[in-house]
Protein backbone atom coordinates (compact mmCIF):
# COMPACT_ATOMS: atom_id res chain seq x y z
CA UNK A 1 0.00 0.00 0.00
CA UNK A 2 2.93 2.36 0.87
CA UNK A 3 4.55 1.86 -2.46
CA UNK A 4 1.58 2.91 -4.15
CA UNK A 5 0.25 5.50 -2.15
CA UNK A 6 3.82 7.49 -2.70
CA UNK A 7 3.47 7.27 -6.32
CA UNK A 8 0.62 8.51 -6.25
CA UNK A 9 1.72 11.47 -5.12
CA UNK A 10 3.92 12.17 -8.25
CA UNK A 11 2.45 15.55 -9.02
CA UNK A 12 1.71 17.10 -5.61
CA UNK A 13 4.70 18.93 -4.66
CA UNK A 14 3.58 21.28 -7.98
CA UNK A 15 0.96 22.08 -5.86
CA UNK A 16 2.70 22.60 -2.72
CA UNK A 17 4.99 24.85 -4.00
CA UNK A 18 2.03 26.93 -3.91
CA UNK A 19 0.62 26.56 -0.89
CA UNK A 20 3.16 25.46 2.38
CA UNK A 21 2.82 22.30 3.82
CA UNK A 22 1.15 20.98 0.82
CA UNK A 23 3.09 17.90 -0.65
CA UNK A 24 5.69 15.48 0.22
CA UNK A 25 7.51 13.20 -2.17
CA UNK A 26 6.00 13.41 -5.80
CA UNK A 27 7.66 12.34 -8.77
CA UNK A 28 9.13 14.01 -12.03
CA UNK A 29 11.61 11.69 -14.07
CA UNK A 30 10.96 8.62 -16.26
CA UNK A 31 10.77 5.44 -14.37
CA UNK A 32 14.49 3.98 -15.54
CA UNK A 33 16.05 6.73 -13.59
CA UNK A 34 17.37 10.24 -14.92
CA UNK A 35 20.69 12.27 -14.18
CA UNK A 36 20.08 15.33 -13.29
CA UNK A 37 23.08 16.70 -11.91
CA UNK A 38 22.85 20.77 -11.10
CA UNK A 39 24.74 22.07 -14.29
CA UNK A 40 28.43 23.36 -14.12
CA UNK A 41 32.42 21.78 -15.13
CA UNK A 42 32.23 18.71 -12.86
CA UNK A 43 36.65 18.82 -13.99
CA UNK A 44 38.78 18.74 -10.98
CA UNK A 45 35.68 18.53 -8.20
CA UNK A 46 34.13 15.22 -6.57
CA UNK A 47 31.21 14.50 -7.85
CA UNK A 48 28.50 13.15 -5.03
CA UNK A 49 25.82 10.80 -7.10
CA UNK A 50 22.68 10.63 -4.92
CA UNK A 51 20.26 7.56 -5.79
CA UNK A 52 16.51 9.26 -4.94
CA UNK A 53 13.03 7.82 -6.05
CA UNK A 54 10.33 10.86 -6.59
CA UNK A 55 10.90 14.20 -5.93
CA UNK A 56 12.56 14.81 -2.54
CA UNK A 57 12.86 18.82 -3.31
CA UNK A 58 16.58 19.49 -2.62
CA UNK A 59 17.06 20.45 -6.19
CA UNK A 60 14.76 22.39 -6.59
CA UNK A 61 14.40 24.31 -3.53
CA UNK A 62 18.19 25.35 -4.38
CA UNK A 63 19.96 23.15 -2.13
CA UNK A 64 22.44 21.32 -4.11
CA UNK A 65 23.40 24.92 -5.81
CA UNK A 66 23.60 26.49 -2.29
CA UNK A 67 26.12 23.39 -0.99
CA UNK A 68 28.36 23.56 -4.01
CA UNK A 69 28.66 27.30 -3.39
CA UNK A 70 29.63 26.99 0.35
CA UNK A 71 32.38 23.42 -1.06
CA UNK A 72 33.42 24.52 -4.62
CA UNK A 73 35.23 21.41 -4.80
CA UNK A 74 32.46 19.32 -4.88
CA UNK A 75 29.65 18.72 -7.45
CA UNK A 76 26.20 17.26 -7.04
CA UNK A 77 24.49 14.65 -9.46
CA UNK A 78 20.83 12.83 -8.47
CA UNK A 79 19.78 10.05 -10.04
CA UNK A 80 15.90 9.71 -9.97
CA UNK A 81 13.52 6.78 -10.41
CA UNK A 82 9.92 8.46 -10.27
CA UNK A 83 8.22 5.35 -8.56
CA UNK A 84 9.58 3.47 -5.68
CA UNK A 85 7.93 0.31 -6.57
CA UNK A 86 10.65 0.63 -9.32
CA UNK A 87 13.34 2.02 -7.26
CA UNK A 88 13.45 -0.28 -4.08
CA UNK A 89 13.68 -3.46 -5.93
CA UNK A 90 17.13 -2.42 -7.48
CA UNK A 91 18.36 -1.12 -4.76
CA UNK A 92 17.88 -4.10 -3.09
CA UNK A 93 19.64 -5.79 -5.63
CA UNK A 94 22.63 -3.48 -5.49
CA UNK A 95 22.60 -3.76 -1.70
CA UNK A 96 22.74 -7.75 -2.22
CA UNK A 97 25.80 -7.73 -4.23
CA UNK A 98 27.27 -4.69 -3.13
CA UNK A 99 27.45 -3.67 -6.37
CA UNK A 100 26.19 -0.41 -8.31
CA UNK A 101 25.36 1.83 -5.49
CA UNK A 102 25.22 5.68 -5.05
CA UNK A 103 27.19 7.66 -2.84
CA UNK A 104 23.63 8.64 -0.96
CA UNK A 105 21.06 6.03 -1.75
CA UNK A 106 16.91 7.45 -0.40
CA UNK A 107 15.23 4.93 1.38
CA UNK A 108 11.26 4.81 1.91
CA UNK A 109 9.67 4.80 5.75
CA UNK A 110 7.88 1.45 4.27
CA UNK A 111 11.13 -0.30 3.08
CA UNK A 112 13.83 1.26 6.05
CA UNK A 113 12.45 -1.67 8.54
CA UNK A 114 13.44 -4.39 5.88
CA UNK A 115 16.36 -3.00 5.01
CA UNK A 116 17.49 -2.11 8.75
CA UNK A 117 17.02 -5.81 9.34
CA UNK A 118 18.43 -7.38 6.17
CA UNK A 119 21.09 -4.88 4.46
CA UNK A 120 22.55 -2.81 7.78
CA UNK A 121 26.49 -3.88 6.93
CA UNK A 122 26.51 -2.73 3.64
CA UNK A 123 25.63 0.60 4.83
CA UNK A 124 27.67 3.71 7.03
CA UNK A 125 26.59 4.28 10.92
CA UNK A 126 25.60 7.93 10.12
CA UNK A 127 26.48 9.22 13.39
CA UNK A 128 30.17 9.44 11.69
CA UNK A 129 28.72 12.63 9.84
CA UNK A 130 29.41 16.04 11.45
CA UNK A 131 26.94 17.81 13.25
CA UNK A 132 24.82 14.87 13.51
CA UNK A 133 22.95 14.37 16.79
CA UNK A 134 20.26 12.55 17.37
CA UNK A 135 17.90 14.96 19.49
CA UNK A 136 18.46 16.75 16.14
CA UNK A 137 15.23 14.18 15.08
CA UNK A 138 11.83 13.31 16.23
CA UNK A 139 13.00 10.21 18.54
CA UNK A 140 10.92 7.73 17.15
CA UNK A 141 12.15 8.85 13.58
CA UNK A 142 15.53 8.15 14.30
CA UNK A 143 14.96 4.76 15.85
CA UNK A 144 13.27 3.79 12.63
CA UNK A 145 17.05 3.44 11.12
CA UNK A 146 18.50 2.17 14.16
CA UNK A 147 19.50 -1.06 14.34
CA UNK A 148 19.32 -3.17 17.63
CA UNK A 149 23.04 -3.21 18.09
CA UNK A 150 22.56 0.76 17.95
CA UNK A 151 23.60 1.53 14.86
CA UNK A 152 22.13 4.38 13.11
CA UNK A 153 21.70 3.74 9.16
CA UNK A 154 20.08 6.51 7.55
CA UNK A 155 18.92 10.55 8.57
CA UNK A 156 15.54 11.63 8.38
CA UNK A 157 14.16 14.07 5.39
CA UNK A 158 10.62 14.17 6.19
CA UNK A 159 7.84 12.81 7.91
CA UNK A 160 4.00 12.56 7.48
CA UNK A 161 1.79 13.47 10.76
CA UNK A 162 -2.00 12.76 10.69
CA UNK A 163 -4.92 15.64 11.27
CA UNK A 164 -8.32 15.21 9.73
CA UNK A 165 -9.02 17.53 7.28
CA UNK A 166 -12.76 18.22 6.51
CA UNK A 167 -14.83 20.13 4.77
CA UNK A 168 -16.86 22.94 6.74
CA UNK A 169 -19.83 23.34 4.47
CA UNK A 170 -20.37 19.59 4.28
CA UNK A 171 -20.18 19.24 8.19
CA UNK A 172 -22.38 22.09 8.29
CA UNK A 173 -25.48 20.81 5.93
CA UNK A 174 -25.06 17.57 7.90
CA UNK A 175 -25.59 19.44 10.92
CA UNK A 176 -22.60 18.92 12.80
CA UNK A 177 -20.02 21.62 14.47
CA UNK A 178 -17.28 23.23 12.19
CA UNK A 179 -14.96 24.32 14.62
CA UNK A 180 -11.02 22.39 14.56
CA UNK A 181 -11.07 22.62 18.20
CA UNK A 182 -14.66 21.01 19.06
CA UNK A 183 -14.67 18.26 16.98
CA UNK A 184 -10.76 17.34 18.34
CA UNK A 185 -12.52 17.41 21.63
CA UNK A 186 -15.79 14.86 20.02
CA UNK A 187 -13.11 12.75 18.92
CA UNK A 188 -10.35 12.70 21.05
CA UNK A 189 -8.27 9.38 21.97
CA UNK A 190 -10.38 7.44 19.98
CA UNK A 191 -10.55 6.16 16.30
CA UNK A 192 -14.54 4.85 17.40
CA UNK A 193 -15.83 8.72 18.27
CA UNK A 194 -14.50 9.49 14.73
CA UNK A 195 -16.72 7.04 13.61
CA UNK A 196 -19.36 7.71 15.55
CA UNK A 197 -19.23 11.64 14.15
CA UNK A 198 -19.74 9.51 10.77
CA UNK A 199 -22.46 8.30 11.92
CA UNK A 200 -24.26 11.54 12.71
CA UNK A 201 -23.17 12.75 9.30
CA UNK A 202 -24.53 10.03 7.53
CA UNK A 203 -27.71 10.96 8.98
CA UNK A 204 -28.24 13.96 7.44
CA UNK A 205 -25.67 14.08 4.88
CA UNK A 206 -25.78 16.00 1.81
CA UNK A 207 -27.00 13.50 -1.26
CA UNK A 208 -24.15 11.10 -2.82
CA UNK A 209 -21.59 11.96 -0.06
CA UNK A 210 -19.85 9.93 2.12
CA UNK A 211 -18.64 10.95 5.82
CA UNK A 212 -14.60 9.89 4.72
CA UNK A 213 -13.02 8.69 1.37
CA UNK A 214 -11.62 5.63 1.89
CA UNK A 215 -11.35 2.22 4.51
CA UNK A 216 -8.09 1.99 3.55
CA UNK A 217 -7.11 5.29 4.27
CA UNK A 218 -9.21 5.21 7.83
CA UNK A 219 -7.24 1.83 8.46
CA UNK A 220 -4.12 3.79 7.35
CA UNK A 221 -4.47 6.43 10.08
CA UNK A 222 -5.54 4.20 13.04
CA UNK A 223 -2.55 1.66 12.65
CA UNK A 224 -0.03 4.60 12.08
CA UNK A 225 -1.38 6.08 15.29
CA UNK A 226 -0.44 2.45 17.26
CA UNK A 227 3.05 1.35 18.94
CA UNK A 228 2.84 -1.81 18.19
CA UNK A 229 1.15 -3.79 15.60
CA UNK A 230 2.42 -6.01 13.43
CA UNK A 231 5.20 -7.43 15.28
CA UNK A 232 6.07 -7.04 18.36
CA UNK A 233 9.38 -5.74 20.25
CA UNK A 234 11.71 -9.33 19.78
CA UNK A 235 10.69 -9.39 15.72
CA UNK A 236 7.73 -11.72 16.08
CA UNK A 237 4.77 -11.28 13.29
CA UNK A 238 1.94 -10.77 15.62
CA UNK A 239 -0.65 -8.47 13.89
CA UNK A 240 -3.44 -11.94 14.08
CA UNK A 241 -2.98 -11.75 17.70
CA UNK A 242 -2.62 -8.19 18.26
CA UNK A 243 -6.41 -6.83 19.18
CA UNK A 244 -5.38 -3.41 17.95
CA UNK A 245 -4.96 -4.59 14.99
CA UNK A 246 -8.60 -6.82 14.43
CA UNK A 247 -10.19 -4.12 16.19
CA UNK A 248 -8.84 -1.45 13.89
CA UNK A 249 -9.99 -3.84 10.97
CA UNK A 250 -13.35 -4.53 12.48
CA UNK A 251 -14.25 -0.85 12.79
CA UNK A 252 -12.84 0.32 9.64
CA UNK A 253 -14.78 -2.77 8.00
CA UNK A 254 -17.98 -1.53 9.94
CA UNK A 255 -18.17 1.50 8.81
CA UNK A 256 -17.88 0.79 5.25
CA UNK A 257 -20.53 -1.75 5.66
CA UNK A 258 -22.25 1.09 6.69
CA UNK A 259 -21.65 3.50 3.81
CA UNK A 260 -19.45 6.14 6.18
CA UNK A 261 -16.81 5.81 3.58
CA UNK A 262 -16.19 5.61 0.09
CA UNK A 263 -15.61 2.56 -1.48
CA UNK A 264 -13.06 4.21 -4.50
CA UNK A 265 -9.35 2.88 -4.03
CA UNK A 266 -7.27 6.35 -3.30
CA UNK A 267 -5.37 7.98 -5.72
CA UNK A 268 -6.54 6.41 -8.52
CA UNK A 269 -8.81 8.70 -11.12
CA UNK A 270 -11.84 7.43 -9.98
CA UNK A 271 -11.24 8.54 -6.71
CA UNK A 272 -9.49 11.64 -7.72
CA UNK A 273 -12.71 12.91 -9.60
CA UNK A 274 -14.83 12.03 -6.40
CA UNK A 275 -12.21 14.88 -4.95
CA UNK A 276 -13.77 17.00 -7.34
CA UNK A 277 -16.69 16.49 -7.41
CA UNK A 278 -17.21 16.52 -3.11
CA UNK A 279 -18.32 13.51 -2.74
CA UNK A 280 -16.85 12.84 0.82
CA UNK A 281 -16.75 15.59 4.37
CA UNK A 282 -13.58 14.63 5.91
CA UNK A 283 -9.99 12.31 5.05
CA UNK A 284 -7.09 11.42 7.45
CA UNK A 285 -4.74 14.06 5.96
CA UNK A 286 -0.85 14.13 6.53
CA UNK A 287 0.66 17.44 5.92
CA UNK A 288 1.46 15.92 1.53
CA UNK A 289 -2.49 15.08 1.41
CA UNK A 290 -3.29 18.87 1.18
CA UNK A 291 -1.47 19.17 -2.11
CA UNK A 292 -3.68 15.93 -3.44
CA UNK A 293 -6.58 17.88 -2.78
CA UNK A 294 -5.78 20.99 -4.40
CA UNK A 295 -4.61 19.14 -6.99
CA UNK A 296 -7.87 17.59 -7.90
CA UNK A 297 -10.36 19.81 -6.32
CA UNK A 298 -12.59 22.60 -8.23
CA UNK A 299 -11.44 25.99 -7.58
CA UNK A 300 -14.43 27.17 -5.47
CA UNK A 301 -13.48 24.35 -3.01
CA UNK A 302 -10.43 26.86 -1.90
CA UNK A 303 -10.67 27.78 2.23
CA UNK A 304 -13.55 25.43 2.26
CA UNK A 305 -11.08 22.85 3.88
CA UNK A 306 -10.20 23.04 7.61
CA UNK A 307 -7.96 20.93 10.02
CA UNK A 308 -8.65 19.16 13.14
CA UNK A 309 -6.02 17.15 15.34
CA UNK A 310 -6.85 13.53 14.93
CA UNK A 311 -8.43 11.25 17.58
CA UNK A 312 -4.63 9.73 18.16
CA UNK A 313 -1.25 11.26 16.62
CA UNK A 314 0.52 9.14 14.61
CA UNK A 315 2.18 9.32 10.85
CA UNK A 316 2.14 8.15 7.13
CA UNK A 317 4.71 9.63 5.14
CA UNK A 318 8.59 9.81 5.04
CA UNK A 319 11.85 8.79 4.29
CA UNK A 320 15.79 8.70 4.77
CA UNK A 321 19.06 9.22 3.04
CA UNK A 322 21.28 6.19 3.25
CA UNK A 323 25.18 6.09 2.66
CA UNK A 324 26.53 2.50 1.11
CA UNK A 325 30.14 1.68 2.63
CA UNK A 326 31.07 0.97 -1.17
CA UNK A 327 30.35 4.31 -2.45
CA UNK A 328 33.47 5.81 -3.86
CA UNK A 329 32.95 9.18 -1.44
CA UNK A 330 31.97 7.85 1.73
CA UNK A 331 33.19 10.78 3.68
CA UNK A 332 31.77 13.60 1.80
CA UNK A 333 28.68 11.76 0.63
CA UNK A 334 28.17 11.64 4.72
CA UNK A 335 28.88 15.44 5.27
CA UNK A 336 26.04 16.51 2.03
CA UNK A 337 23.58 13.90 3.70
CA UNK A 338 24.00 15.41 6.88
CA UNK A 339 23.67 19.17 5.67
CA UNK A 340 20.83 17.78 3.74
CA UNK A 341 18.91 17.13 6.48
CA UNK A 342 20.26 19.39 9.11
CA UNK A 343 16.96 21.43 10.84
CA UNK A 344 17.96 24.90 8.69
CA UNK A 345 17.72 22.90 4.98
CA UNK A 346 14.26 21.16 6.40
CA UNK A 347 13.10 24.60 7.05
CA UNK A 348 13.78 25.74 3.77
CA UNK A 349 12.69 22.50 2.15
CA UNK A 350 8.87 23.06 3.76
CA UNK A 351 8.87 26.64 3.03
CA UNK A 352 9.32 25.73 -0.61
CA UNK A 353 8.27 22.39 -1.23
CA UNK A 354 5.76 21.74 1.82
CA UNK A 355 8.29 18.40 2.83
CA UNK A 356 6.91 18.10 6.79
CA UNK A 357 10.12 18.61 8.44
CA UNK A 358 11.52 15.41 11.02
CA UNK A 359 13.54 17.82 12.64
CA UNK A 360 11.83 19.26 15.75
CA UNK A 361 13.98 22.49 16.42
CA UNK A 362 12.24 23.75 13.43
CA UNK A 363 8.49 23.66 15.11
CA UNK A 364 9.21 26.83 16.18
CA UNK A 365 10.50 28.42 13.45
CA UNK A 366 8.22 31.03 11.48
CA UNK A 367 8.10 28.76 8.53
CA UNK A 368 6.10 26.28 11.11
CA UNK A 369 4.69 28.35 13.59
CA UNK A 370 2.70 30.79 10.93
CA UNK A 371 2.30 28.19 7.86
CA UNK A 372 -1.07 28.82 6.26
CA UNK A 373 -2.81 26.58 3.15
CA UNK A 374 -4.98 27.83 0.69
CA UNK A 375 -7.65 24.70 0.99
CA UNK A 376 -7.98 25.07 4.67
CA UNK A 377 -7.54 28.92 4.45
CA UNK A 378 -6.82 30.39 8.50
CA UNK A 379 -5.92 27.06 10.11
CA UNK A 380 -3.19 26.44 11.85
CA UNK A 381 -1.70 23.72 9.76
CA UNK A 382 2.18 24.08 11.07
CA UNK A 383 1.02 23.97 14.52
CA UNK A 384 -1.60 21.21 14.04
CA UNK A 385 0.88 19.00 12.57
CA UNK A 386 3.84 19.70 14.41
CA UNK A 387 1.85 18.67 17.51
CA UNK A 388 0.79 15.35 16.04
CA UNK A 389 4.68 14.71 14.97
CA UNK A 390 5.92 15.32 18.48
CA UNK A 391 3.42 13.03 19.92
CA UNK A 392 3.72 9.75 16.90
CA UNK A 393 4.63 6.69 19.34
CA UNK A 394 7.77 5.53 18.25
CA UNK A 395 6.52 2.52 16.64
CA UNK A 396 7.54 -1.47 16.42
CA UNK A 397 8.22 -1.57 12.45
CA UNK A 398 8.60 -4.54 10.65
CA UNK A 399 10.48 -5.81 7.38
CA UNK A 400 7.21 -6.78 6.31
CA UNK A 401 4.87 -4.38 7.14
CA UNK A 402 3.68 -2.96 3.95
CA UNK A 403 3.04 -7.11 2.94
CA UNK A 404 0.62 -6.92 5.94
CA UNK A 405 -0.70 -3.48 5.39
CA UNK A 406 -1.84 -4.13 1.45
CA UNK A 407 -2.87 -7.12 2.25
CA UNK A 408 -5.67 -6.16 4.70
CA UNK A 409 -6.75 -3.40 2.12
CA UNK A 410 -6.74 -4.98 -0.91
CA UNK A 411 -7.71 -8.75 0.15
CA UNK A 412 -9.47 -7.68 3.31
CA UNK A 413 -11.86 -4.20 3.62
CA UNK A 414 -11.77 -4.06 -0.52
CA UNK A 415 -13.78 -7.10 0.15
CA UNK A 416 -16.06 -5.29 2.40
CA UNK A 417 -16.54 -2.52 -0.14
CA UNK A 418 -18.41 -5.14 -2.61
CA UNK A 419 -20.56 -6.81 -0.34
CA UNK A 420 -18.28 -9.61 1.66
CA UNK A 421 -18.71 -9.93 5.92
CA UNK A 422 -15.80 -8.15 7.54
CA UNK A 423 -15.21 -11.50 9.42
CA UNK A 424 -14.98 -13.10 5.91
CA UNK A 425 -13.07 -10.91 4.66
CA UNK A 426 -10.54 -10.58 7.64
CA UNK A 427 -10.14 -14.82 6.77
CA UNK A 428 -9.33 -13.96 3.00
CA UNK A 429 -6.43 -11.17 3.97
CA UNK A 430 -4.74 -13.27 6.98
CA UNK A 431 -4.82 -16.40 4.60
CA UNK A 432 -3.43 -14.30 2.01
CA UNK A 433 -0.87 -12.42 4.16
CA UNK A 434 0.21 -15.56 5.66
CA UNK A 435 0.68 -17.12 1.74
CA UNK A 436 2.75 -13.91 0.63
CA UNK A 437 5.31 -13.82 4.19
CA UNK A 438 6.43 -17.31 3.60
CA UNK A 439 7.47 -16.52 0.19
Amino acid sequence: MRARIRTARKAMVLAAVASLGAGLLAGCADDGGSNNGSSGDTEGKTVIKLGLFGTFGFKEAGLFDEYEKLNPKIKIAENVTQRNENYYPALVNHLTTNAGLMDIQAIEVGNIAEVVATQADKLEDVTKAPGVKPDNWLDWKWQQATTKDGRTIGLGTDVGPVAICYRKDLFEKAGLPTDREELARRWAGDWKKLVEVGQEYQKNAPEGTAFMDTPGGLMQAILGSEKVRFYDESGEVIYKDNPVVKESFELTAKAAQDGLVGSLPQFQPDWNSSVANSKFAAIACPPWMLGTLKEHSKPDAKGKWDVAVAPKSGNWGGAFLTVPKSGKNVTEALKLAAWLTAPEQQAKLFKVQGNFPSAPATYTTPEITGAKNEMTGDAPIGKIFAEAAKTTPVQVIGPKDQVILSGLNDNGLVLVTRGTSPAKAWETATKTIDNNLEK
